[in-house]
């Protein structure tokens, strides 16, 4: 990421602000929702990609749509988690960037998604890119123009 502070916001690339697929907690397709919101607990994130057994990108998983699962007329049925799998509940249809798209691409995508998704041309996982890290990026250029002028 220490590539993009000296360059123009549209000579960046997704590439350059990723988080690479190996540093990104995600589950699998087939996982029981118990590990999947085990995975997001631990992680402290609220969402979480969703892989298949070849590391293809298949969707996204949430607190929220775990939580719903679970929601008896009086009370959480937590031990609904168990028997319930990733694929049954996950959000199948979510935005996703390719390392080579624009800065602007990313801007554009992340401001519905707290993350982006990004995979290759053939839909293997590389990584993701956060709204933090394009909001650093803009902020960075900001205060680097107001500097040099």
């Amino acid at each position: 990421m220490s590539m993009t502070h000296s360059r123009a916001l549209t000579d960046i690339l997704i590439a350059d602000l990723m988080i690479p697929s190996e540093k990104v907690a995600h589950v699998q397709i087939n996982n029981p929702l118990e590990h999947a919101l085990l995975v997001l607990v631990k992680s402290g994130y609220s969402a979480v990609p969703v892989l298949d057994a070849s590391y293809k990108l298949v969707g996204t998983i949430g607190k929220t749509a775990i939580l719903n699962q679970t929601l008896g007329m009086e009370r959480f049925e937590i031990e609904k988690l168990s028997s319930i799998r990733v694929d049954e509940v996950m959000h199948r249809d979510i935005p996703s960037l390719a390392k080579e798209d624009p800065f602007l691409a990313g801007l554009k995508t992340v401001i519905n998604y707290p993350f982006v998704c990004v995979a290759d041309e053939s839909g293997y996982f590389d990584g993701i890119v956060t709204r933090r890290t394009i909001l650093k990026a803009v902020k960075r250029n900001i205060y680097t123009e107001n500097v040099s002028q």
